[in-house]
């Protein structure tokens, strides 16, 4: 869903409109006096299962009330490739530096309107030091990892699941549940 209302070039109320495209008729939210369209589009967003000799660093965002802890993520900057973005955040967000990368998959994640590109980063050994961004992290051995069943879960499980490792799933939370201890991803 989209937080627009309101044209940005002319300011009428946007309405939902329907228009001809190569794949037939869709809905857009439309200007129906520019004819601006809204279109909507998922943004890519970057993730990392990062290894820290043979562990796996799980961090906990400090806008995040509990204790949910979850993989490096972060936005593209525009002209990097999402390699270079990868480690970029994972510099920024733990001071590490990424030894060794590799692709895990791409997954949509409807709910956010993100398409996650994920990766997994062999970091150098040394010290993390988080950015403000991130309140504490925690070191996990793979087999101790619970996925949660959306996002970046579904990268974790196909990273465990190409190790051997059958991934474990905690349950759904609704928005108004927070874990009191754990980790998620």
């Amino acid at each position: 869903m989209s937080g627009f209302r309101f044209c940005p070039q002319c300011a009428t109320p946007l309405q939902w409109l329907t228009q001809l495209e190569d794949g037939g008729e869709k809905q857009r939210l439309k200007c129906p006096a520019c004819e601006w369209v809204h279109w909507n589009n998922p943004v890519p967003v970057l993730a990392a299962i990062v290894e820290v000799e043979g562990r796996i660093l799980l961090a906990r965002n400090a806008a995040w009330p509990g204790r949910r802890f979850a993989l490096i993520t972060g936005f593209m900057e525009a002209g990097e490739r999402p390699d270079e973005g990868i480690c970029r955040e994972i510099a920024e967000e733990t001071q590490l530096q990424v030894q060794h990368l590799s692709l895990v998959g791409v997954y949509d994640f409807q709910r956010m309107n993100q398409v996650i590109i994920a990766y997994h980063a062999i970091a150098h050994p040394g010290e993390i030091r988080l950015s403000p961004e991130l309140a504490e992290y925690k070191l996990f051995a793979p087999q101790d990892i619970l996925c949660w069943p959306a996002g970046t879960g579904f990268a974790m499980a196909d990273w465990l699941r190409a190790r051997g490792l059958e991934p474990r799933f905690m349950e759904p939370m609704t928005r108004t549940e927070v874990p009191s201890d754990g980790n998620a991803n």
